[in-house]
C-alpha cells in the first residue's frame, strides 16, 4: 500500500516546495493538493465538513503552480491535484498544462479530479450546477483525445472544437493517471467509463460501507469489461487509527492519503512526524 499527503497550500503555511521536499525524505509516495479557484462572498452551499469553512479554502494557491514548485524540489514523489475542478476550467489550456506539468517532473502526475460542492463557485463559470457531471465527462474524454492524437478533435455538447494540433504530449502513456474522487450514487459510472481509480473521501474516517463499496466496483468494471486491478482505490483524508488502516490494506486499497491541516510551519512538521510513523 503507497502512502500520500494532502494539505492546502496557502501563502502562510508551509511552501509547497518544502512541504514535498519533507514528504519525499520521510518516505511518503505522493502530495495532493486542492483547488478552489475563489469562494463567493455570499455562499449558500453548506460545507460538508461543519458549518464554518476554513480560511484554507479562500487562500489556495493553484494547485498546478503549487505542484510545480513541489516538483522541482523534489525527485521522485508523485504530485497530485486532489481535486481538480476540470469543470471549472478551460479543457483545452489545463490538457497543456497537465502535459507540461508531467513532462517537466518526468512523468510524475496523477490526475485527482471531481465535481466540486460549492454550486455558487461552480456557476460563476459558467455550469449551471446540476450539469456539471456531463460537463466534466466531456472535459476529460477530450483532454485524452488531446494527449494521445496528433490531430484532435472533439464534438460534444459542452466541448467542440476542429482538428487541432495539442503539444506537448504527457510522458505518462497514454496519459497521467485520472482518479475520480466522490461516492454518489453515480461515481462509479464515470470511474469505469474513463477513468483510471477512484478516490472516496474518509475525513479521518472509515469511509462508510467501503469494503462492500469496492465489491461493487470491481464487478462493474467486469460488467464493462474492464479488468478491476486496473482500477486503483484511494483513500482521501484517511483515518489515522492503525486498525482502520489495516482494514483498509486487507481490503485491497491502493493507497492512503493522511491529510495535513493548513498551520504555521512547525505545527505540519509535527504532523507530517506523526503520519511517517505510521508507515514505517
Amino acid at each position: 500500500m503507497k502512502y500520500g499527503l494532502t494539505i492546502f497550500p496557502t501563502d502562510y503555511t508551509m511552501p509547497p516546495d518544502e512541504f514535498a521536499r519533507r514528504a519525499e525524505e520521510m518516505g511518503f509516495e505522493s502530495v495532493w493538493f486542492p483547488e478552489h479557484t475563489h469562494i463567493p462572498v455570499e455562499r449558500k452551499t453548506p460545507w460538508s465538513g461543519g458549518p464554518e469553512l476554513p480560511s484554507a479554502y479562500y487562500n489556495s494557491y493553484d494547485p498546478f503552480v503549487a505542484l510545480m514548485a513541489a516538483g522541482a524540489a523534489t525527485r521522485d514523489i508523485k504530485l497530485a491535484t486532489g481535486i481538480c475542478l476540470i469543470i471549472q476550467r478551460d479543457p483545452i489550456t489545463t490538457a497543456k498544462t497537465i502535459a507540461t506539468l508531467d513532462r517537466l517532473t518526468n512523468g510524475r502526475f496523477i490526475f485527482g479530479i471531481g465535481g466540486g460542492w460549492n454550486r455558487e463557485e461552480i456557476e460563476h463559470h459558467g455550469t449551471p450546477f446540476a450539469k456539471r457531471f456531463p460537463v466534466l465527462r466531456e472535459r476529460i474524454l477530450a483532454m485524452k483525445a488531446m494527449w494521445t492524437q496528433e490531430q484532435a478533435e472533439f464534438h460534444g455538447r459542452h466541448v467542440d472544437f476542429e482538428p487541432s494540433v495539442v503539444n506537448p504530449k504527457p510522458v505518462q502513456k497514454p496519459h497521467p493517471p485520472i482518479i475520480m474522487g466522490g461516492d454518489g450514487p453515480t461515481t462509479f459510472d464515470r470511474v469505469v467509463q474513463f477513468c483510471d481509480g477512484w478516490l472516496p473521501i474518509g475525513r479521518g474516517n472509515m469511509p462508510a460501507g467501503l469494503e462492500d463499496k469496492m465489491a461493487e466496483l470491481r464487478r462493474r468494471a467486469e460488467a464493462a469489461g474492464r479488468d478491476p486491478v486496473s482500477i486503483s482505490v484511494s483513500v482521501f483524508q484517511a483515518p489515522t487509527d492503525p486498525d482502520a488502516l489495516a482494514s483498509l490494506e486487507r481490503w485491497g486499497v491502493d493507497r492512503i492519503i493522511f491529510n495535513v491541516p493548513c498551520r504555521e510551519p512547525a505545527e505540519v512538521v509535527k504532523t507530517l512526524e506523526s503520519h511517517a510513523r505510521l508507515i514505517r
